[in-house]
């Protein structure tokens, strides 16, 4: 079925692109080479909106499922009226779609079902209809009978629509501690939720995830409520027609009907939705957060002596070559004098070229030592890196595949130093949940969190490039096309058979198919190639324009990317055809100017405050250094060397409302802070990077 003109609606992008995109996602292109290299066929769509056709593509292709599931169901129960499967066939609103299904739907007995099985749906029908008299029934008939009229009220559309409209605009959610749970020293985490009484629409993100993981552990309890009178009220003018005896036996059942069965729904309704908007949210900073860790600023290939910091089992040592290779490691213990030596000897005899340290535990010791060690002997720069996920990739099967004969603590000194010099192909060895950028990333949907964060790093791998001869089989897997089987043939091709010397040398690569190729030529770099477009995103398939291009300027390409007067003599609407616009073009050119271009910015050196190393040396009014470890929707968390982060709200980040702390800080982002307020018992430290105050 064509889902283009719905999708055109949704998302405000015109029906053709959208079609162009779903045809191309259908004929296996990713996200990456589509956004990258068929912009005159979406019309310059970026990954987002490439993404989000491909989501709601994927939701309607569902949706429609089930609605052939619902009908056929409906169907072989012999109750599927036209008007019905009119109805089903035009919702593309899943709650609408369910609503007509809730009649129909097979259930456990209910109390409706018993009095139905007693004869009573003729009784039920009479009272219904609301007219004047007297009722000759029994209380048990009675009962029955609003029992049917309570489950009819509940499962009506219009009913529904009305509750379901009223929680929209007054839904309140309500928390209470849990009896003999609120006590324990656990339950203190969640002190500020025991309590609460606050619009749903209102509650942020992160607060819902904390009070779902509250209620989850089992120390509070979470209601969710409408104004009942404004929801008795809509029920009322829907259903009472007279005022009469029948008519109060239907407003009772009405009253049943809210209580025991719409109210418990439409919560349950409204808790899902609230927890999928906080988990969108969430997830949607994590993939934030994980975009900037991914580009963070390499070093570049340099001899490094990388340190994981230890206080009782001393520093793990580890030296590496250009290229990322163990070429020794030892322990040296901070504040002892032979460690310093060896430190010395280590830095001459590797000539070492910058040194990287972890930020755990003992790092602002450690990067003291080192400095104190080197003070007016060598001038290599010193340099803290995040170690989130280092104890992760340590003990992975992976590490083991690398260092079968190292043990966790030199596999976590090795990658402290890769990081260093290419944060990129490190990261992505681990899983991005335990790189410890997000925000509740273990209470939201794991399905959509996965997803998401596999976009993005495959969407940071394609942005920045790879390097084909030197790239690790676990940064290839992410090239758009590729995978792992591919990824392990290329690294065992050029084992076997040397360095490639072009792209079109990936074609001998087992299983690299024509249509591989395509996805994935643009994203590999060939740097010693004879072709200067092999190291660059040019696309093969473009090749041939360049080619025209210095044919007609009666040069070479390599004089295109080396002289900037020649480009500039380039008329690009000579080169327009039916399946190459301006966009592709202009790509081209900007190729052509820096080819091959790491386009993540270079690595500076950072020091703390030489005067601060713990809490207790915090003054309310200090102005520090930090780096910007974490962001989160209500702030960010900024390391200022004392072993505890500290908290910049939103409300401190400038001297204007924010929408988002991305306007003004990115991860690893080097500012400064403003001390405001110390909570030394809870090891609390709130920072504040505004000017006017």
């Amino acid at each position: 079925m064509d889902f283009s003109s719905i999708i055109s609606g949704k998302l405000g992008i015109g029906a053709r692109q959208v079609a162009a995109t779903i045809g191309l996602l259908q004929d296996k292109a990713t996200i990456p080479f589509i956004a990258r290299y068929r912009k005159e066929k979406t019309g310059s769509l970026d990954e987002v909106q490439i993404g989000q056709i491909s989501e709601l593509f994927d939701r309607f292709c569902e949706m429609d499922e089930r609605k052939q599931y619902i009908l056929k169901t409906i169907e072989e129960q012999g109750k599927l009226t036209g008007a019905l499967r009119e109805r089903i066939d035009a919702s593309w609103d899943a709650t609408e779609l369910e609503d007509l299904y809730l009649p129909y739907k097979p259930h456990c007995k209910t109390r409706a079902d018993a009095a139905r099985e007693k004869g009573l749906q003729p009784v039920a029908d009479a009272i219904w209809k609301q007219q004047p008299g007297r009722l000759s029934y029994t209380e048990e008939q009675l009962q029955g009978a609003r029992d049917i009229i309570a489950e009819d009220i509940a499962q009506d559309e219009r009913s529904r629509q009305a509750v379901r409209r009223e929680f929209g605009y007054t839904a309140v959610l309500t928390t209470r501690p849990v009896k003999g749970k609120a006590d324990e020293p656990e339950a203190q985490n969640y002190r500020d939720y025991f309590d609460l009484h606050e619009p749903l629409k209102r509650i942020p993100s992160h607060r819902l995830l904390a009070i779902r993981r509250a209620e989850k552990e089992g120390y509070i309890r979470v209601d969710i409520s409408g104004d009942e009178n404004n929801c008795l009220d809509k029920l009322a003018r829907l259903h009472l027609k007279a005022s009469n005896e029948s008519s109060y036996q239907v407003e009772l059942a009405m009253e049943d009907s809210y209580k025991r069965l719409l109210k418990p729904s439409i919560e349950s309704e409204f808790a899902a939705q609230s927890k999928e908007k906080a988990d969108e949210t969430a997830i949607r900073v994590f993939a934030d957060n994980l975009r900037q860790l991914l580009l963070d600023a390499p070093l570049g290939q340099k001899r490094v002596l990388a340190l994981d910091p230890g206080f009782r089992t001393g520093c793990k040592l580890a030296i590496l070559s250009r290229q990322g290779d163990l070429l020794k490691h030892d322990v040296v213990f901070i504040r002892m004098g032979d460690s310093a030596e060896k430190l010395r000897k280590y830095v001459k005899q590797y000539e070492i070229e910058a040194i990287s340290i972890g930020n755990g535990t003992a790092s602002r010791e450690c990067e003291e030592f080192v400095r104190m060690s080197l003070e007016g002997v060598s001038d290599v720069p010193v340099f803290v890196v995040s170690e989130n996920g280092a104890s992760v990739y340590s003990a992975s099967e992976l590490a083991r595949k690398e260092f079968p004969d190292e043990d966790v603590t030199v596999r976590g000194a090795v990658s402290i130093g890769r990081r260093l010099m290419d944060p990129l192909a490190e990261l992505v060895k681990i899983d991005p949940k335990s790189i410890g950028v997000g925000q509740y990333q273990h209470d939201v949907d794991q399905g959509k969190l996965r997803q998401s964060l596999q976009q993005t790093v495959e969407s940071v791998v394609n942005y920045v490039g790879v390097d084909v001869n030197t790239a690790s089989p676990y940064l290839l897997t992410y090239i758009s096309g590729l995978g792992p089987v591919l990824a392990d043939n290329i690294v065992r091709y050029r084992s076997e058979n040397g360095p490639f010397t072009s792209r079109k040398d990936l074609l001998r690569v087992p299983k690299m198919g024509v249509k591989t190729f395509e996805q994935s030529a643009g994203f590999l770099r060939v740097t010693n190639s004879d072709n200067p477009l092999d190291n660059s995103a040019v696309h093969p398939e473009r090749y041939s324009i360049v080619n025209q291009m210095a044919k007609d300027l009666g040069c070479k390409v390599s004089d295109l990317i080396q002289n900037a007067q020649l480009r500039q003599r380039i008329d690009l609407k000579r080169y327009v055809s039916d399946d190459v616009g301006m966009p592709t073009l202009t790509d081209i050119m900007k190729e052509l100017e820096k080819p091959g271009r790491d386009p993540r910015e270079q690595r500076e050196v950072f020091r703390f405050d030489e005067n601060v190393h713990t809490i207790d040396d915090l003054q309310i009014g200090m102005e520090l250094p930090g780096i910007v470890t974490n962001i989160a929707s209500f702030g960010a968390f900024v390391d200022i060397g004392v072993h505890k982060d500290g908290l910049v709200h939103i409300s401190q980040m400038a001297d204007r409302r924010l929408s988002s702390p991305n306007e003004v800080v990115s991860l690893h982002q080097h500012i400064r802070v403003r001390v405001v307020d110390i909570d030394r018992a809870r090891q609390r430290i709130q920072l504040s990077m505004r000017k006017g105050c």
